[in-house]
């Protein structure tokens, strides 16, 4: 069932109560458990990281899981944030794009999410108002209690409904105490009420500083801001202590007695090598039991399961930590001053290096600072480079500076979404001649305007909804390079976030002069890969599409595997120890399960 078609079950509103609890038609109260995973001191702290490594360790014990972010911007989704703002923007296959927590829900969980497993408050007030207008109240004057906080425990409890999971994972974002997120926490508080007890797991994720003057953790921080929650009405049922370094006994004990919670439930959560080492980090300390304990649900538990699934991911923790062969890749961007804006590349390259055995590791240029003058010395050392997504025009003639670069030297390239539109402009006009080529979001009125909007997308108005979005599939030519690395299909599916596109006028010349579109859309005339041959280079191959976001460590993304591969040889590596068998394309594993239905 759909969201629309639940939003259609609603029914009226009553004036002779004050309680307002909209209940989806479907919707078996006490049937679905939930955990709710609080952020106090600051932010960034890792919700999103914790949240999910705590629900696939439930997973792993057989328990279906899905997973909510609940924001509190305005923004009706993260598409129109700048990365420098709030991170890289993660699109799930239904289009939605949203926050970056949920192409780590992705990754940790091995599902497909769609757009029921995120909401900002941008949505939720969005839909009060068309309600309203509606004059689905009946005349109540509405209020932030009971209709806002009303229309937030709808999300979650369609959310269990269309998931059909045995625990729904909530992350509310931000810190407790913003003003924006004030009313999430009190319709959780008004839902657990609603449900019962035993139905709900509160966790607090807090801050432990350890001040380098004083040499030693202090808890009052966390102490304060714990205190906020329980104002709030919450009173957590576990708290995971974020630091550097272990948090101390004594430390704990503290955040136990100020909190009301037991010292057995009060978790040290540092900082470690990998994000992937945290599931067992949480095992390890007892986590997965206490919640299993409070939501009484020990009974669903599959040992075996549990015991399988634990064993394979030991097995991708061990290849990570041993892997032999040290290989550099660069990341030519404009935002590579915050890391958080290319987190998918960033762990599709840890999936595809520990795939191969490689210890991939990132030398960040920024594009604005390359020339055709300092671009050799600049990428030395490096054995490979990705151009990434990017909108405007800063850095532009770095990133072409690069791939021309890139293309004559033999140095292996992927280019991702933009990363593809300038490696069209720097062959049409180093190699077609057309030395005016450009892009019309850079330059409108180019002689040569070899990537342009589509028409059909000049149609759509506003910033945040011209885009092609989401999930589409892709045709590949027989017997090319990309085809070859997805196994010898035919057909993939990849996802996009882009305006812009290869202009078809210019296709027979590109092509021509030694070009290769290999993937294309099977119902439009548009590009969505390009390659040149393996006798011309060893490896060069750019997409419209955003491959990082299907990449899951056990199922790394082909075009990334790729790309490991040939900088393993540039390294000195054999190419017989850099070779290996073909993979799938990781979104389309038979292993991945979808959370939730398309909305």
């Amino acid at each position: 069932m759909g969201s629309e078609k639940i939003l259609a079950s609603i029914g009226e509103v009553s004036d002779d109560t004050e309680f307002f609890t909209p209940i989806p038609t479907g919707y078996v109260p006490g049937r679905t458990k939930y955990v709710v995973v609080f952020g106090t001191v600051m932010s960034g702290l890792g919700k999103g990281i914790f949240s999910s490594s705590l629900a696939k360790i439930l997973q792993d014990k057989g328990l279906s899981v899905s997973p909510i972010k609940l924001e509190g911007y305005f923004n009706r989704d993260s598409g129109t944030l700048n990365p420098y703002r709030h991170g890289e923007v993660f699109v799930l296959d239904d289009g939605m794009e949203c926050d970056m927590d949920l192409g780590t829900y992705e990754r940790m969980l091995n599902l497909d999410l769609t757009r029921l497993n995120f909401a900002t408050s941008g949505q939720i007030f969005s839909r009060v108002l068309e309600k309203e207008r509606k004059g689905l109240y009946l005349g109540r004057d509405v209020q932030m209690i009971p209709h806002v906080t009303g229309e937030v425990k709808l999300r979650l409890r369609e959310l269990a409904v269309v998931s059909d999971a045995d625990v729904i994972f909530v992350e509310i974002g931000g810190t407790v105490g913003d003003v924006e997120n004030a009313y999430y926490i009190e319709a959780v508080r008004e839902m657990s009420h609603e449900e019962g007890r035993d139905n709900f797991c509160f966790v607090a994720l807090t801050y432990i500083i350890e001040p380098r003057i004083l040499g030693e953790q202090k808890s009052k921080p966390a102490q304060l801001n714990l205190k906020l929650l329980n104002a709030a009405g919450i009173h957590p049922h576990i708290i995971a202590c974020r630091a550097s370094d272990p948090v101390t006994k004594k430390v704990r004990e503290k955040i136990a007695l100020f909190a009301n919670v037991p010292i057995e439930r009060v978790f040290s959560m540092h900082d470690c090598d990998s994000v992937y080492v945290i599931p067992e980090m949480l095992r390890g300390a007892g986590i997965d039991t206490a919640v299993i304990d409070r939501l009484e649900l020990s009974d669903l538990v599959d040992q075996t399961s549990e015991e399988a699934a634990r064993s394979t991911w030991s097995d991708y923790i061990s290849r990570f930590r041993g892997a032999a062969h040290p290989v550099t890749l660069g990341i030519i961007g404009k935002y590579t001053s915050v890391r958080d804006s290319y987190a998918s590349i960033i762990q599709a390259l840890e999936h595809a290096g520990t795939h191969v055995d490689a210890k991939v590791q990132l030398e960040w240029i920024d594009s604005s600072d390359l020339t055709d003058a300092n671009v050799a010395e600049r990428l030395e050392n490096v054995h490979g480079v990705i151009v990434p997504g990017g909108f405007g025009i800063r850095g532009v003639d770095g990133k072409i500076a690069c791939i021309k670069y890139a293309r004559e030297n033999a140095l292996p390239y992927l280019g991702i979404c933009y990363g593809m539109q300038i490696a069209v402009i720097e062959y049409a006009r180093n190699v077609c001649g057309m030395s005016h080529a450009n892009s019309t979001e850079i330059e409108p009125d180019c002689p040569h305007p070899v990537i342009d909007i589509l028409p059909e997308q000049k149609k759509i108005e506003g910033l945040g909804g011209n885009m092609r979005l989401g999930g589409f599939d892709v045709a590949l030519t027989p017997g090319s390079e990309v085809s070859r690395m997805f196994g010898d299909r035919e057909m993939i599916r990849l996802r996009f976030r882009h305006r812009y596109e290869v202009d078809p006028r210019f296709i027979d010349e590109l092509t021509a002069a030694g070009l290769v579109f290999s993937g294309r859309s099977p119902d439009h005339p548009i590009m969505q890969v390009l390659e040149l041959p393996r006798e011309v280079h060893p490896f060069f191959i750019a997409t419209q599409a955003h491959p990082e976001l299907t990449s899951r460590p056990l199922t790394p993304q082909p075009m990334f595997v790729g790309l490991v591969r040939a900088a393993l040889v540039r390294s000195g590596v054999s190419a017989d120890v850099a070779e290996s068998e073909p993979l799938r394309d990781g979104s389309e594993s038979d292993s991945i399960d979808k959370a939730t239905t398309s909305a």
